[in-house]
C-alpha cells in the first residue's frame, strides 16, 4: 500500500487551519532531496510554518510538500520529500502527530509461502 503520511498530513493541516491555529511541520533536513534554507537548519532539523498567511502555492502531494516562503525577508522555494516529514502540529497547543520513520524499500520476504500450502487469511466476524 502507499504511505498514509501525505493523507494524514493533508487532513491535519486542514483541521489545524480550520481551528484557526498555525500549522508547523518538523522536517529531517538530512534526508536526500530536502531543499530548505540551510542557515535555519539546526541538528539536522527545521521547523516550517506552512500557514496560508506564511506560504504561497502550498502543495502537499503524495511525494512531497512544496511551497514558496519567506526566510529573513527572502522568497525561497522549499521542497520537502514526504519521507523527511517528522511531524505536523499546531504551534498554539502542540496538537498534531509525529510520524514513525518509513522504510524506503520493502525488505525481501525470507519465508515465502510454499506451493500447495494455504496462508492464514484475515476474516471479519459479525459481533452483535
Amino acid at each position: 500500500m502507499t504511505s498514509s503520511r501525505p493523507y494524514i498530513m493533508r487532513a491535519l493541516y486542514e483541521w489545524i487551519v480550520d481551528n484557526e491555529c498555525t500549522p508547523y511541520v518538523l522536517v529531517d533536513a538530512s534526508v536526500q532531496g530536502v531543499v530548505v534554507p540551510e542557515q535555519y537548519v539546526k541538528d539536522d532539523q527545521i521547523v516550517l510554518n506552512i500557514s496560508p498567511d506564511a506560504v504561497v502555492d502550498l502543495n502537499i502531494s503524495n511525494n512531497a510538500v512544496a511551497f514558496n516562503g519567506r526566510f529573513g525577508g527572502v522568497a525561497t522555494d522549499v521542497y520537502v520529500p514526504i519521507t523527511s516529514v517528522v511531524g505536523i502540529y499546531a504551534r498554539e497547543n502542540g496538537q498534531g502527530m509525529v510520524f514513525d520513520p518509513e522504510e524506503t524499500a520493502e525488505p525481501p520476504d525470507d519465508n515465502p509461502p510454499k506451493p500447495g500450502k494455504s496462508e492464514k487469511k484475515p476474516f471479519l466476524k459479525i459481533v452483535k
